[in-house]
């Protein structure tokens, strides 16, 4: 069976940055208090017009050209969004047609924070089964059109920005290099813990005036709640892709999470003893991008050579849903 290897990567973030000073022009909070608790000082934010899909596009030609390769030796497109560019067609498609590569498949994934994880894994799956070549894996999305920046969203809005990363995966005949594991999972008791409410088909019609007017367009969160499952869920996932793997916490060159809170991560390593400094963070300059945070904080790790040939690699995730997933890879 063919080993999944990771051949480029690429990321993608709008040149236009808001800081915490910003927002407090919008609402009634000030930059210590984002600091303190969730270690996020600035994010980016999309110009008008420019969707998650002109995120992808961008991020994913760089991860293509990080592979020496051309757009035309992807056999099949992944894109995870929980912001996509319409309500249908999925977001895949529109990347596709940005891309000038029409006929293969297009695939949208749906599990939020998780999704790039989530993604990776199904990829994993039909290159080792030897259907796909070359996979382009994609995180894109853009927040920033769907929070409320008034003092009455602050507790999710001071979260979350825009942004896209990308993978190539693709098949190797080498068994130490690659995809070693991955470990996904949910739990849907869960769901309204992080959740948009509208519009949503279960309503007639799916979008009302008053939906907009009492806030249920925008995401709610009991951040207690999420902060406390994903401190709970982040050593649990990783400890069983370390089991999976007859691998030790010490054999892991670097620790990317999903980059939701720094002190959600910060809280992780110190459960799992392991040293923060094995852990690659930079939320503090992007904030929450929900299933571009990995790809996006792995591409800016490869470049700082953080991330060599031959290094293990930890990716884990926490989010709605709830969902919660690993991925375990040797560079």
């Amino acid at each position: 069976m063919k080993r999944t290897a990771i051949l480029g990567t690429g990321h993608y973030v709008p040149p236009r940055v808001v800081t915490n000073q910003e927002l407090e022009k919008l609402m009634d909070t000030t930059d210590e208090w984002i600091v303190q608790r969730t270690g996020i000082r600035e994010r980016r934010f999309v110009d008008p017009g420019v969707g998650p899909a002109e995120l992808a596009e961008n991020a994913a030609r760089a991860a293509v050209e990080d592979a020496a390769l051309r757009i035309q030796d992807i056999d099949f497109i992944i894109l995870a969004t929980l912001s996509p560019q319409h309500n249908f067609p999925g977001t895949s498609c529109f990347l596709q047609e940005k891309l000038g590569h029409p006929g293969i498949g297009a695939l949208d994934i749906r599990t939020q924070c998780t999704g790039f994880l989530y993604a990776l894994s199904i990829a994993d799956q039909f290159i080792k089964t030897g259907m796909y070549q070359r996979i382009l894996v994609v995180g894109a999305e853009v927040h920033s059109t769907g929070i409320d920046l008034s003092t009455r969203g602050r507790d999710v809005a001071v979260l979350f920005g825009d942004g896209a990363g990308a993978f190539v995966l693709g098949a190797s005949d080498d068994p130490n290099r690659g995809i070693l594991s991955t470990h996904l999972h949910a739990d849907g008791r869960f769901a309204r813990d992080l959740w948009l409410e509208a519009p949503g088909s279960v309503f007639q019609p799916r979008m009302t005036v008053e939906m907009v007017t009492e806030g249920k367009c925008y995401p709610q969160m009991n951040g207690k709640k999420v902060f406390t499952s994903a401190v709970k869920k982040f050593p649990e996932v990783m400890r069983e892709a370390l089991v999976s793997n007859k691998k030790s916490k010490d054999d892991v060159d670097l620790y990317i999470l999903h980059q939701a809170n720094l002190r959600i991560v910060q809280a992780a390593a110190d459960l799992m003893e392991i040293p923060q400094e094995k852990f690659f963070n930079n939320i503090e300059r992007y904030g929450n991008t929900t299933a571009a945070s990995i790809p996006i904080a792995f591409n800016e790790a490869k470049q700082a050579g953080r991330i060599k040939n031959g290094d293990l690699v930890m990716l884990a995730a926490f989010g709605s849903g709830y969902t919660w997933a690993s991925a375990l890879l040797r560079m």
